[in-house]
């Protein structure tokens, strides 16, 4: 495969790292992953669909028009069951500001203070979109099982991470060493998913358009 250049449209270091990571660990080789504070300054499109899929096809085709460069792009959240489902797409402004992650948690926390253990259940959700030129796309998406604890514990990862317990561990998401939760994850499965299109991509051909 000859060498190219793959964006991922984010300015948060934390999901570059982890593209990259994976990336080393596959056989995929050759690939400079850029951020959005790598390319010239585009209008970034607001997150305002109303699914995961939405949200990271809206903004890894509008990379892929301002830059010309094969894009990927996530949207990614918690959803809560005794919330029925929310905080969903409104994860990063659950609490009212976009990205104040210390306020989306603590708000969380304080409207599940009254529920039990056993009710506690949540899942990670992540949708990653691979839009490459001419515009050919692929969308996929990643789903990690847990539930909440009471107080936030690790300082590993972001978002909700201190708060996630998942399945089958006694450690939070922010207490996973960064390569196990590569291995588990909601966006570490989904990145993983985009690889053989991507794959497909770099080596000349073109993946086929998946809705």
């Amino acid at each position: 495969m000859s060498s190219a250049r793959l964006l991922l449209a984010t300015r948060n270091e934390a999901k570059l790292l982890e593209l990259r990571r994976i990336l080393a660990a596959s056989d995929i080789r050759g690939v400079q992953v850029l951020g959005l504070a790598d390319v010239p300054p585009f209008p970034e499109v607001p997150e305002t669909a109303a699914s995961f899929e939405g949200n990271a096809l809206a903004k890894a085709r509008a990379a892929l028009a301002a830059t010309g460069l094969a894009t990927v792009a996530d949207d990614s959240g918690l959803e809560v069951d005794a919330l029925g489902g929310m905080p969903g797409v409104l994860s990063a402004r659950w609490a009212g500001r976009h990205g104040d992650d210390a306020a989306n948690l603590q708000l969380v926390l304080q409207q599940l203070a009254d529920v039990p253990d056993d009710r506690r259940g949540a899942a990670f959700v992540c949708a990653a979109a691979l839009v490459v030129p001419p515009g050919t796309q692929t969308v996929v998406r990643g789903y990690w099982r847990g539930t909440l604890t009471r107080a936030a514990r690790g300082s590993n990862g972001f978002g909700y991470d201190p708060i996630f317990l998942p399945d089958g561990d006694w450690r939070t998401s922010a207490e996973l060493d960064p390569t196990e939760k590569d291995a588990v994850s909601h966006r570490g499965q989904a990145l993983r998913a985009l690889l053989p299109a991507l794959r497909e991509f770099l080596s000349g051909g073109c993946p086929a358009a998946r809705p």
